[in-house]
């Protein structure tokens, strides 16, 4: 199993928190940021054998995530943003790439708005920068769950197994869902801005409504023609095939060739 690869492991202490990491490989530093309610085993299990072999991948476990304790603070993209902002720059790994997935991608797009020296390239799979950006009626639908729903679940039993405090599942879930409830729409104009070339990625059945992610992509100056003088622009898009939101992060057969070539790639020339 992937996921039982020696790994460093450790804790780092930011902002209040002893947010825990896992260190693979060697080179440039790769930072993973797992989605809500899982853990770098969850997200990125199938894929840290193949993303660590000429590369050093970070995995971090957000506040009340996996083996990172929760603090007496409300969970907030931003306020995770700032966390990995702080142990990027404590464990000296900056500029990073960093790949975010779900709740993890909308951390990466605010550590890369936020604190832009940080962050070398950017891999962002299905995120959005509007509530817009997700299908009609689900965060609703979501918003009517409760813990006990997602006992039995992959997810749970990992929480489960590795966090300090395991009876804490409803408190996060709680604190997830508040989240939820007040998070803002990023401006255009900060996505716009962005300097780091971007990899997007989505399931053809994502979360993420397609014509959404080709509205970031046009943000980021994608969705041009080219075969121009011009050439290609500096963030890219793939929508992968048979793919829902849950099953992305297995489709490794896709996503190490991807994500390798995209980071492997020469840094365009600044301008």
């Amino acid at each position: 199993m992937t996921e039982e690869l020696t790994a460093e492991t450790g804790y780092v202490d930011v902002n209040g928190l002893q947010m825990y990491y896992e260190i693979r490989g060697s080179g440039q530093p790769l930072v993973l940021l797992h989605g809500a309610f899982s853990a770098i085993g969850t997200s990125f299990g199938k894929l840290l054998e193949g993303l660590a072999v000429n590369r050093q991948v970070v995995g971090f476990e957000l506040q009340g995530h996996g083996h990172t304790a929760d603090i007496d603070r409300p969970l907030t993209i931003e306020a995770l943003a700032g966390d990995v902002a702080a142990a990027i720059d404590q464990l000296e790994l900056g500029p990073a790439d960093v790949f975010g997935y779900s709740t993890g991608a909308a951390v990466a797009l605010q550590l890369v708005i936020r604190n832009p020296d940080a962050v070398r390239k950017l891999v962002l799979a299905s995120v959005t920068y509007t509530l817009e950006g997700v299908h009609p009626g689900l965060m609703e639908g979501l918003g009517e769950m409760t813990p006990e729903m997602m006992h039995g679940s992959p997810w749970h039993e990992e929480y489960l197994r590795i966090a300090r405090r395991p009876e804490d599942f409803p408190t996060l879930f709680a604190k997830k869902t508040q989240m939820d409830q007040q998070i803002e729409d990023v401006p255009a104009e900060a996505v716009r801005a962005i300097k780091a070339p971007t990899l997007l990625i989505i399931g053809d059945s994502d979360l993420v409504r397609p014509e959404h992610a080709v509205e970031i992509f046009r943000l980021l100056g994608g969705g041009v023609f080219g075969d121009t003088p011009a050439g290609l622009p500096n963030s890219q898009l793939a929508v992968l095939p048979g793919t829902s939101h849950v099953t992305l992060v297995n489709r490794a057969e896709l996503l190490i060739p991807m994500i390798t070539s995209f980071l492997d790639a020469p840094m365009p020339d600044a301008t």
